[in-house]
């Protein structure tokens, strides 16, 4: 098989690993990775990374999300989202006196660039080890508030039950962001607490669920995306000629092309016959290559 991303539909309750494992055996490959996780209560895109095409997923991971997501009101969780033990409930007077525009204004403030406090059972590493093992061993975790990107915080159905009010969110958000964080700061926010009930992942970067396919059936030649098509995607691209193809795939450095003299960070090297040779970085005026891909994991 040749080298390739492939784009899956995780199902609830599966970890991001089990995913992998089960791709593994449908692929034929050991070399499988994935391009950042879902929570077992999540569903949604995952990107996969097969042989080769593994070099490639640490360029993917950075790329901007969009989730559909439920946050319900009226409480919190110790993990903030459905999975942890539910904190003290919100009044009923409090939960009846959530308007609108209350609601409306602060879901503003957590949106644009803000300060985000990751979840405690989020895979944050402290000194080596994720927060979440350390809240499995009775550790007390406090993390550190990072900056994070959220474009978009948009409600798109709200619903009043008995104590509790159920957002239905879109939020597009940078890497790192967590929707779980917005569900808890919402309700901080409006002092009735919160934690997410659903989460589905729709989006990362121009990769979009629509053209995933769940576990049962998964036809890999038919949707393997090639190293190149899915580095278009993901990054600026420059077109070599056949000797500056070769060049680079000897890790040799080569003068900048004209359409990449503007463009500061990785960028995607495309040989003739539209093969990934290497991602590349300006270094004055030439590109040096940063990951290279060795024409034989490409079925070159």
């Amino acid at each position: 098989m040749n080298s390739g991303i492939l784009l899956v539909d995780k199902p609830q309750g599966l970890t991001s690993h089990d995913v992998v494992a089960r791709m593994r055996r449908i692929v034929g490959t050991r070399k499988i990775g994935h391009a950042g996780t879902l929570d077992p209560m999540a569903t949604g895109l995952l990107l996969l990374g097969a042989n080769g095409a593994t070099r490639l997923l640490h360029h993917l991971v950075g790329l901007d999300k969009e989730y559909l997501a439920t946050v319900r009101l009226g409480w919190g969780t110790t993990t903030d989202d459905a999975e942890g033990e539910p904190l003290a409930a919100a009044s009923a007077d409090r939960m009846a006196a959530v308007a609108d525009d209350e609601l409306a204004r602060a879901m503003a403030a957590l949106t644009g660039v803000i300060e985000q406090v990751p979840s405690s059972v989020s895979a944050v590493k402290i000194d080596g080890k994720r927060a979440y093992a350390r809240v499995r061993e009775g550790e007390q975790v406090e993390l550190a508030a990072r900056t994070v990107t959220v474009p978009v915080f948009e409600l798109l159905e709200r619903r009043d039950g008995d104590g509790v009010i159920d957002l239905d969110v879109r939020v597009e958000c940078s890497s790192g962001t967590y929707v779980r964080a917005l569900a808890r700061d919402l309700g901080t926010a409006l002092g009735t607490g919160g934690h997410l009930t659903a989460l589905r992942r729709t989006r990362i970067g121009r990769f979009h669920v629509d053209e995933a396919a769940g576990l049962e059936g998964y036809d890999v030649a038919a949707r393997l995306i090639r190293p190149a098509d899915a580095a278009r995607r993901a990054l600026p691209a420059v077109d070599l000629d056949p000797q500056a193809a070769v060049d680079l795939g000897h890790g040799k450095r080569i003068d900048v092309p004209e359409g990449a003299r503007d463009v500061d960070g990785p960028i995607a090297a495309i040989a003739p016959g539209d093969r990934l040779v290497a991602i590349v970085e300006r270094r004055g005026p030439q590109l040096k290559v940063v990951t290279g891909f060795p024409p034989e994991e490409d079925g070159a």
